[in-house]
């Protein structure tokens, strides 16, 4: 009898980890979330507390059957899904559906929470090595933002059919956003346009190198670091033509050294800002590609690696 059942999310990810873990292990998807809010009805007591009323989720029943059946094989069950709120509250919700159901006597199987960034072979021996329990915290904030989604969407989406259109909807994200948005258009839209000039100059002494200067001081400037300020065309002609035909005097030199920090990594903001900056990719695709990355790709005779 296998002694442990692994749940992660998907099924690609199951496979590699399979691979990692050995024969002692059944590894099984459960395909992201088991359990949500109804989509007909609101399923948020607001007069208690904000309890959300969870449900399993319309097609899983047959999965949860399969879990449960291995569940019953199996001592201890380790819940793999991914290290974030969301995996956090597919966990809790395993862990519900499951409790009870295993082949230890006097009760079900005991639970541990195990969590790795990369699907490699280091990375997840270390996470089997020290296994946690399900941090309820973390499923709380998922279960606050639910709620909040399922609030603002269903409270606010029946007023913008009412006043604006039907079909728009309102979220706990966008909407914010969306004030966002429309404050700094006004704020654009009342801003009053000026014209101003800046004069540079390129210079070069019989050594190199070359370097180039900005004017910010001129002779009527009462204080030692002035900003120049040029409003037309013409100022900034008659400044310039003052200054051409000169000779400069280099009054210090101060050379310091400067600390550069690495591009920070990726966070999934950013990862598909530059995928579309630098490659055109839409966020569907960086995101797809990004989690086959994560579940891991053929390499070889090593087989998928994340």
């Amino acid at each position: 009898m296998a002694k442990s059942l692994v749940i992660v999310e998907s099924p690609a990810k199951a496979k590699t980890i399979n691979k990692y873990l050995g024969p002692q292990y059944i590894v099984k998807a459960s395909l992201g979330h088991i359990k949500d809010l109804p989509k007909k009805d609101l399923a948020v007591d607001v007069d208690n507390g904000f309890e959300p009323a969870y449900v399993v989720i319309e097609g899983k029943k047959k999965l949860i059957a399969e879990l449960k059946a291995a569940a019953k094989k199996v001592d201890n069950i380790y819940l793999a899904a991914d290290p974030d709120r969301e995996g956090e509250a597919i966990c809790f919700h395993l862990q519900e559906e499951l409790q009870g159901s295993g082949g230890k006597k006097g009760g079900g199987p005991q639970f541990f929470r195990v969590m790795f960034n990369e699907i490699t072979k280091n990375s997840i021996q270390k996470a089997f090595e020290k296994p946690a329990i399900v941090n309820v915290a973390k499923v709380e904030a998922q279960q606050a933002r639910r709620v909040l989604d399922r609030l603002v969407g269903y409270k606010i989406s029946p007023l913008l059919w009412d006043k604006v259109r039907r079909g728009l909807s309102a979220g706990r994200v966008q909407t914010v956003a969306v004030r966002v948005i429309v404050e700094r258009e006004r704020e654009i839209r009342a801003f009053l346009k000026r014209e101003y000039w800046t004069i540079d100059a390129d210079l070069a002494a019989k050594k190199p190198p070359a370097f180039s200067a900005r004017l910010f001081k001129t002779s009527s400037a009462t204080t030692e670091i002035a900003n120049v300020e040029v409003g037309n065309q013409a100022a900034a002609d008659a400044i310039t033509a003052d200054l051409e035909g000169v000779d400069y005097i280099v009054k210090s030199v101060v050379t310091r050294e400067k600390r550069r920090n690495p591009v920070a990594p990726f966070i999934t903001s950013t990862l598909q800002q530059d995928a579309s900056r630098k490659l055109r990719f839409s966020v569907k695709r960086t995101m797809m590609l990004a989690q086959r990355l994560y579940e891991g790709v053929e390499i070889g005779e090593e087989g998928p690696t994340g």
